[in-house]
């Protein structure tokens, strides 16, 4: 696995569905300093066509084989359950002007989107989460043997321009990626609300209790990004021996709280492949 900044994309690319993720990937390549006049977008619903048209000044199609037809990339952003009927409505412009095909819906499998495309394309699967919406994301990417190494650039600039952007060289750890980083703000959502809570409990202000809480996570997950050392090393710096940390997490540890993170992970992997296998 590797990853790079992301920066501008110069070929022309056409987003499929003008929902948030797509907003949020625009407006990265936008900042990143892509000429708008590459970007297209099909969105049929048409109060967020003007709102796409109004924000950033892009080309914006009810159906998607008007947005695709000049595209060299083409960004599948639409919910799992519409992806096939999508996919065959763009299988004419696929089949003729070969674009890489970047799918960012959860639990759609590479095979499944080349075959409803109409077979031997060029396909990226990827991950995002919703941290991308503030440029902040995590996201897996998963490419096809069709895929060449411009191509992959490409990809790699385009979700990097959400935020971190990791390459899987194995797609049947997709689902792992879902369960991970897709999955992983409500598991960190969960974790401020129980300190929240705790503290409440021992007589603190919510909103002082919230605001604690929060700005110790970032303030934590900063460190781990920018003095890169493991979360063990940072761990132990902050334990000190016999103090309140170490008390705080010997009961974490009596409690088991590793085994509930690999047994939710593991169940959310699970699902991720009983999802995939639905569009089967």
């Amino acid at each position: 696995m590797n990853h790079a900044s992301s920066s501008a994309i110069t070929l022309p690319v056409a987003f499929i569905g003008g929902g948030n993720m797509a907003r949020s990937l625009i407006g990265g390549l936008i900042r990143a300093g892509t000429n708008v006049g590459l970007v297209s977008v099909a969105e049929p619903n048409a109060d967020l066509r003007a709102a796409l048209i109004r924000d950033f000044s892009v080309a914006a199609h009810a159906q998607g084989a008007d947005a695709a037809q000049d595209a060299d990339v083409v960004v599948l952003a639409v919910k799992p359950q519409v992806m096939k009927p999508v996919c065959e409505s763009l299988r004419d412009v696929v089949r003729a002007r070969r674009p890489l095909v970047v799918s960012i819906a959860a639990g759609i499998r590479i095979a499944q989107i080349d075959a409803w495309l109409g077979g031997d394309q060029a396909i990226v699967r990827a991950m995002p989460n919703t941290p991308a919406l503030i440029g902040a994301g995590a996201s897996g990417l998963c490419a096809s043997a069709r895929v060449d190494a411009a191509q992959r650039a490409s990809a790699q600039r385009i979700l990097g321009a959400a935020g971190l952007a990791e390459w899987i060289d194995d797609e049947a750890l997709m689902d792992t990626v879902t369960a991970l980083s897709g999955s992983g703000p409500a598991y960190f959502f969960l974790l401020v609300e129980a300190l929240e809570e705790a503290a409440v409990l021992q007589g603190m202000p919510r909103e002082t209790a919230r605001a604690l809480a929060a700005q110790t996570c970032l303030g934590a997950g900063r460190m781990l990004r920018e003095e890169a050392e493991a979360p063990a090393v940072l761990r132990q710096r902050v334990t000190s021996p016999n103090g309140t940390t170490q008390a705080a997490l010997e009961s974490f540890e009596a409690s088991g709280l590793r085994e509930i993170v690999t047994r939710a992970v593991a169940a959310a992997t699970r699902r991720g492949g009983e999802l995939s296998a639905q569009y089967d």
